[in-house]
């Protein structure tokens, strides 16, 4: 029975205390079409990227790409992702862990919505989930969370040339 009972307790404080979601929206003024062409080159993110310096791979849903993410005032760490949503124009998400899943899990999701007047609501979250998410809440607080304003920031400078 103690052993039940520690069970339910980790999957407990796993599933409330070890969770926590960050999310950015910016309108851009630019069709979702040149919104999607500038977030999937990803060739070119060195160039104007600040916050994720660089992804490779096919981003195909199901596969592993790399990417590099230097968050404003942290240390950067380059990590393999899974794809999980390939959707043209729509969103593109993918979900990466540290060492194993259960420590330290991220879905980071762009979103565009075409708002029918030739701009686009990007979104920008993620949700973490893991028992070393209160060791990094600070850090997503802030750098993480500064990160994605600044690149939403330069996506739409990029986009409105």
């Amino acid at each position: 029975m103690k052993f039940l009972n520690s069970i339910l307790f980790i999957t407990l404080l796993n599933s409330t205390a070890m969770a926590k979601e960050i999310s950015t929206t910016i309108i851009i003024n630019a069709t979702p079409e040149k919104v999607w062409n500038i977030l999937m080159d990803f060739e070119n993110y060195h160039t104007w990227n600040p916050f994720i310096t660089s992804i490779s791979g096919k981003a195909e849903v199901g596969k592993k790409i790399e990417a590099h993410m230097q968050p404003p005032g942290a240390k950067g760490m380059t990590f393999k992702p899974k794809v999980l949503v390939f959707e043209r124009e729509k969103e593109f998400s993918w979900i990466g862990h540290l060492v194993m899943p259960g420590l330290f899990d991220g879905e980071h999701r762009f979103q565009l919505i075409d708002n029918g007047d030739g701009t686009t609501t990007f979104i920008q979250s993620e949700r973490f989930r893991g028992i070393l998410i209160p060791v990094f809440k600070k850090m997503l607080d802030v750098n993480t969370k500064n990160g994605f304003v600044a690149m939403n920031e330069q996506l739409k400078i990029r986009a409105e040339q």
